[in-house]
């Protein structure tokens, strides 16, 4: 049994502390970490600590909030370090998704990293193509060297974390909003098994995914894979996703296959004033960390 080293990362790409930033004490409450210590040692290294967010879209960078991305993405990266010196398995809860930017800085011990990116969207714009201005529109095309990053001599100096060969999308099903944008998708120049193929296959797709990793690699989930009407609390539904069954499936094969480390995003808590989603999150988890517990 390996230790969890559990870290929240309460960041919302918007430049407010509310919504998604809130997903790490909500899950807390409902039981998060009673719920893993029922198949798993944890180490609950609490939140990481922020500084105050701005909501300004910056003209230059093109970005909401640019010093507070920054910042985020090193201390996930210092936090998570610390983790993986611990011998712990990093398990990152958002928050929302740029914070893979850190996690993966810190897993990237070797000149490659490989990235399963299960997720709803591609988040590849480039930052001048967005129309929220939120850097969770972004992260990939951060990681992958296509976002420009010079205005950052911290970000600039950590970027690409990841090479095209090296990274598998499942789940992204915004295809034809890409189009309507002209956005150029990211399945013109890497893997990608869209919505409805993991839908139908969700076995075979992530092991064909998974069969073409390097090692070590990291586990990114979006939960905005899923349906809205299996999980309707997330700031931008769409139509089409996995329902819970066919994300298990993703899971277990994905932790059947020894990620480095594991996060997970884009829960909204002020969409859910009962709770009632906040603890199908918790059981998925525990589910997902009983069944890597019994390998």
């Amino acid at each position: 049994m390996r230790t969890i080293g559990l870290l929240g990362v309460p960041t919302n790409s918007a430049g407010t502390i509310g919504g998604v930033a809130r997903a790490p004490t909500t899950l807390r409450e409902v039981g998060l970490v009673e719920a893993l210590r029922q198949h798993a040692d944890v180490h609950d290294y609490g939140d990481v600590m922020l500084p105050d967010p701005s909501p300004e879209r910056d003209p230059i960078t093109h970005l909401i909030d640019h010093h507070g991305l920054i910042e985020m993405v090193t201390r996930v990266r210092d936090a998570v370090t610390s983790i993986l010196g611990n011998g712990h398995f990093p398990l990152v809860i958002g928050g929302d998704c740029p914070l893979l930017l850190g996690c993966l800085a810190a897993a990237k011990t070797n000149e490659r990293i490989g990235l399963l990116f299960v997720d709803g969207h591609e988040d590849a714009y480039l930052p001048a193509q967005s129309s929220t201005g939120e850097a969770a529109d972004s992260e990939l095309a951060f990681a992958l060297g296509m976002a420009d990053a010079s205005w950052s001599p911290e970000l600039a100096a950590v970027l690409p974390l990841v090479g095209p060969a090296d990274v598998r999308i499942l789940g992204a099903r915004d295809a034809g909003l890409l189009r309507a944008e002209g956005v150029a998708s990211l399945g013109d120049r890497l893997p990608l098994v869209d919505g409805d193929r993991l839908s139908a296959e969700p076995d075979v797709a992530t092991g064909e995914a998974l069969s073409h990793l390097p090692d070590p690699w990291w586990f990114h989930l979006d939960l905005d894979v899923l349906s809205t009407e299996a999980l309707p609390p997330i700031d931008y539904p769409q139509p089409g996703g996995l329902g819970w069954n066919e994300l298990s499936v993703v899971v277990t094969k994905a932790m059947g296959a020894n990620p480095t480390g594991w996060n997970i995003t884009i829960y909204n808590p002020d969409l859910d004033p009962e709770r009632i989603h906040a603890k199908r999150i918790v059981r998925f988890i525990r589910s997902a960390v009983a069944m890597d517990d019994s390998r």
